[in-house]
């Protein structure tokens, strides 16, 4: 990996990182289905004025707004408005990454490996351990809220990678900026359903500047500026050196909730925190790792 390359995914880590403390920060005094919308809304606009429509068919794009784009992140950002520690969202939501491989198994076929099993088996241990710290914090009820919504976030994420697994070779700027629209008017209307049409119209005519820099920050930085650096780097670099890189998101996610919001995890959360990123460990590198031990290990 060139200097240059290390320097944009190190950008992007800490872009993504910091991407849950700005929705903390964000949903001070603002609904969390409407700034969902609003990130959506500076998304799409004026992008879509510049990129052409992905070619894929409509159902398909229905499908990955539907997962990715609305499930994601009405769970993600109600988790968090609920009680949900800005760290700790970044870390339970990479559980996506052994949805994604269960799915996968579920609708193509792949074979799950000894190290994704291990990994999975090691994770599962270590949310169970996060979900048991959660009852320890203030507002236990919420925080367990939280949690749930937060892993629900987590599935719709893989339901989206499958989807895009499905689509293929897809320029991913494109796809983004599309499927932005058509989350836009379900996140208002939901919105208006459950926090009320005078909050929503109160929220936005008296909007703070914290949440306009927050919108900004998601719609910009983490969503436009994040995913075109990013693929340029899946163009460039191998796969399996670029993929790991994002195992360092929830590092920045911890650390800048503690600077920024001084969010500190209890001793319950830290081991489950540990087992949690020990189990996304093995399910990336647990291969290497037996290799090596295997050729290193001299036979009888």
């Amino acid at each position: 990996m060139r200097p240059q390359h290390l320097l944009t995914a190190l950008l992007v880590i800490i872009i993504w990182g910091m991407n849950f403390v700005v929705i903390k920060i964000g949903l001070k005094g603002m609904p969390p289905l409407l700034l969902a919308a609003l990130r959506f809304v500076f998304v799409a606009f004026p992008a879509i004025f510049f990129l052409a429509r992905p070619k894929v068919p409509l159902k398909f794009l229905f499908a990955y707004a539907a997962t990715i784009s609305f499930g994601q992140f009405a769970f993600l950002f109600s988790a968090i408005a609920v009680g949900m520690p800005a760290g700790l969202a970044s870390l339970v939501l990479q559980a996506q990454a052994f949805f994604t491989i269960a799915l996968s198994a579920l609708f193509f076929g792949d074979k799950l490996k000894a190290h994704h099993i291990l990994g999975m088996l090691a994770a599962s241990l270590g949310l169970l351990v996060l979900g048991g710290g959660s009852l320890h914090l203030s507002g236990s009820q919420l925080s367990i809220a939280g949690f749930a919504l937060t892993l629900c976030a987590a599935l719709s994420w893989a339901s989206g990678n499958i989807i895009s697994k499905k689509l293929g070779s897809v320029d991913m700027l494109n796809l983004v900026a599309w499927s932005a629209l058509i989350p836009i008017i379900p996140f208002l209307l939901l919105s208006c359903a459950i926090d009320g049409a005078a909050t929503v119209w109160t929220c936005l005519i008296h909007i703070r500047i914290e949440a306009i820099l927050a919108v900004l920050y998601l719609s910009g930085a983490a969503s436009l500026i994040g995913y075109t650096l990013w693929g340029k780097l899946l163009a460039t670099l191998p796969t399996q050196v670029v993929a790991p890189l994002t195992l360092l998101v929830p590092i920045v996610g911890l650390s800048s909730a503690w600077l920024i919001l001084d969010e500190a995890l209890n001793s319950i959360q830290i081991i489950g925190a540990a087992i949690v990123m020990a189990g996304l460990l093995i399910n990336v590198f647990g291969a290497k790792i037996y290799t090596f031990f295997r050729q290193s290990t001299p036979l009888q």
